[in-house]
């Protein structure tokens, strides 16, 4: 499945630069983690993946890569539980993840969502449990300041929670993103104009949702993985317990895990 949203705006808005040596802790050993062929993950053969045609000027929104090859892409919300055996899966296996960050929740602001139970890590390292995921070759992006349902907001309040949350994480983690998730999957086209005007390239969905012990709850009918699912967690407890599980089903059923940004690049619009 493959959302695109098409619609006009004023053009000029300049990409961003990823300037991975700036803000706090950058070593020299971690220059690189922003460039997406340090990353873990299988990258997209020559022709392997299909273009996605976009005619507007704004952010395309996208749930799913276009792909035939038995591969799937992982990615994780708010920031929560910061759980230190996730960060040590991650960076051990080289398993390729792409976290979502929520200020809020990074910074332990406010009650944490209970669905996966009591948390035992809840705002534990704060911003420098995400530098280590920095360094652990796991992009950092855009997730809102506060987790507000943006369709309810005007766009200048949706433009201060993205823009928001983007000079927070570049202050924070040296990098300037260029992926947003908005919040519940909720957007209009008044998100779409403000994420652009914070330098957001593309608005990442999903296809599938992981539950509480590794399941994945499908959003299709036949209720299995396919080619170019973008799984979507978040920081819960259990979580290096629960993503244990996760990656050895997938691979299992004979998928690979993607590098997201490269497959991002390899379908990077038509205009």
């Amino acid at each position: 499945m493959l959302a695109l949203a098409m619609a006009c705006a004023p053009a000029g808005t300049p990409a961003p630069s990823r300037n991975p040596s700036a803000g706090p802790s950058a070593k020299p050993s971690e220059l690189s983690t922003a460039d997406p062929q340090t990353r873990p993950g299988v990258r997209p053969r020559k022709g392997e993946v299909r273009p996605i045609e976009h005619t507007g000027d704004l952010p395309p929104v996208i749930s799913s890569i276009p792909t035939k090859r038995k591969v799937v892409f992982l990615t994780i919300d708010d920031g929560w539980e910061q759980d230190p055996g996730f960060l040590r899966e991650v960076r051990d296996r080289r398993v390729p993840i792409t976290a979502f960050a929520m200020r809020d929740a990074v910074e332990a602001r406010g009650t944490p969502d209970l669905a996966g139970g009591p948390g035992r890590y809840v705002g534990a390292g704060k911003w420098g449990y995400f530098r280590q995921l920095r360094d652990a070759h796991v992009p950092i992006e855009n997730h809102t300041l506060t987790h507000p349902n943006l369709r309810l907001l005007a766009h200048d309040a949706q433009r201060r929670e993205i823009c928001g949350a983007s000079r927070v994480l570049r202050k924070e983690l040296g990098d300037r993103p260029t992926l947003f998730r908005p919040p519940f999957g909720n957007y209009n086209t008044d998100t779409l104009r403000a994420a652009k005007s914070c330098g957001i390239q593309t608005v990442l969905l999903w296809t599938a949702t992981v539950q509480p012990g590794g399941k994945i709850a499908y959003q299709v009918p036949d209720k299995r993985l396919r080619p170019g699912d973008i799984l979507l967690l978040h920081f819960r407890p259990n979580l290096a317990r629960d993503f244990r599980i996760l990656v050895n089903k997938i691979k299992r059923r004979g998928y690979e895990l993607g590098n997201l940004q490269a497959y991002l690049d390899a379908a990077a619009p038509r205009r």
